[in-house]
């Protein structure tokens, strides 16, 4: 295969399918979403399969737990998909949205519209899921979409991905507005981050080094985040089952995403209350203990953190621990330790949780609540495309508006400039 020559195709279809994208009613773009849910759940047993053979040989290449598990798909995640999928639909459609409309001294009115971006290229690794919700948030949002997945997974994409097409169809949209790039040559990816006539933006999601290499290489603006190492702190004047059950919940809910807690901060006047307890509880599901010094005097046998543990995304079954001596060594650790992707606080206070939201500089923050709960799913956006860490164009769960533009625009009669 011209690889070169392939991907400029899928590029100039994209490209035209776009400008169908961006003209379509919202009746349409849904009816489409709401087609491809019922299929992904018709489908569920081919879906499986499909799933199965790309397991099978994950487990053969030697990928790690968390890749994996990143990679599984199940009836609940099946059906997770669909219903994100609904509720993607039933959410207000942003294009065409007018703000800001306001009277000029000269008579003219100028606002905002907002409008879509345009093509997407989404780069993503392991997540098969990631087919369907970057797809569909796409043509939500009047996009067209390229969308490159890892090898690992490619016979479960191209079958989400011949399901999207159906639902497209019964819509009467272009199949074009979605394309799964069809090899799993690395050249596929270096044509794409440079196909600046056909592609307005792109998305990476994955491992650090797959995010980098594009962040370096690309030639089109890139949304994106590195990676997740995510904080929970438990202040001195925390409630104590608040305390407990976030901070397990933060690491042990899934190991393998960007939003699991990876380093533990305790006040120091409460840590030898809550630590013990704590450390029973990770230690009855296998999680794999490493502490500061002071962590290490009130949990026996755990092993020491080293500098590098503060600043690993461990994705794994694996958490750092460090007693503080309250919030402001608490937000220090996190200023210089933190990837700005999500952190917590467990207080009663409300000066310190109100310090605690304006000072700690990450896409979301928050207080007396999981970091689990970072997902554009539970944050009501349907789905999300994925968390950007970035703070131009979009911060945070990147949903439908994050996947649009606005353009400013002019209402006059007849006025001309005197």
């Amino acid at each position: 295969m011209d690889i070169q020559k392939y991907m400029q195709e899928v590029g100039a279809r994209a490209r035209g399918a776009s400008r169908a994208m961006a003209r379509a009613e919202s009746t349409l773009k849904n009816r489409a979403l709401e087609a491809t849910a019922d299929l992904l759940e018709q489908s569920m047993e081919s879906l499986l399969g499909a799933n199965s053979r790309d397991m099978d040989a994950g487990r053969e290449r030697g990928l790690d737990a968390a890749l994996l598990d990143r990679l599984e798909l199940n009836e609940e995640r099946v059906n997770s998909m669909a219903e994100g999928l609904r509720q993607i639909a039933a959410l207000p459609d942003p294009v065409g949205e007018i703000s800001g409309l306001n009277y000029r001294p000269s008579g003219i009115q100028v606002g905002k519209m907002r409008v879509p971006l345009g093509v997407i290229g989404i780069i993503y690794e392991s997540r098969p899921n990631v087919t369907a919700d970057a797809a569909v948030l796409c043509l939500k949002s009047g996009n067209a979409a390229i969308l490159r997945g890892g090898s690992e997974a490619f016979h479960s994409n191209q079958a989400i991905a011949a399901l999207i097409h159906q639902g497209l169809a019964k819509a009467g949209l272009p199949a074009d507005a979605v394309q799964v790039v069809e090899t799993a040559d690395r050249e596929a990816v270096g044509e794409l981050i440079t196909m600046s006539s056909y592609v307005d933006v792109i998305i990476p999601r994955g491992g650090k080094g797959l995010i980098e290499r594009i962040s370096e290489d690309a030639r089109i603006p890139v949304i994106k985040h590195l990676h997740g190492i995510c904080h929970v702190y438990i202040d001195d004047q925390a409630d104590r089952t608040k305390a407990i059950d976030i901070a397990f919940n933060a690491k042990t809910h899934r190991y393998g995403v960007c939003n699991a807690m990876e380093t533990l901060l305790v006040a120091e006047d409460v840590a030898a209350d809550y630590l013990p307890t704590l450390a029973e509880q990770y230690q009855q599901e296998g999680v794999e203990l490493r502490g500061c010094e002071a962590t290490r005097s009130i949990i026996p046998g755990i092993a020491a953190a080293t500098d590098e543990d503060w600043d690993e995304e461990y994705l794994a079954p694996i958490l750092s621990i460090r007693v503080v001596t309250g919030i402001d060594e608490a937000m220090d650790h996190i200023h210089h330790h933190g990837s700005g992707h999500t952190e917590s606080i467990v207080t009663e206070s409300y000066s310190r949780a109100r310090r605690f939201m304006a000072e700690v500089d990450s896409s979301s923050v928050m207080v007396n609540a999981s970091t689990r709960f970072a997902d554009g799913f539970e944050y009501g956006l349907g789905a999300e495309i994925g968390i950007s860490t970035d703070k131009i164009h979009v911060r945070g769960p990147v949903g439908l508006e994050g996947l649009t533009s606005q353009k400013f625009i002019v209402l006059g009669d007849g006025h001309i400039r005197q």
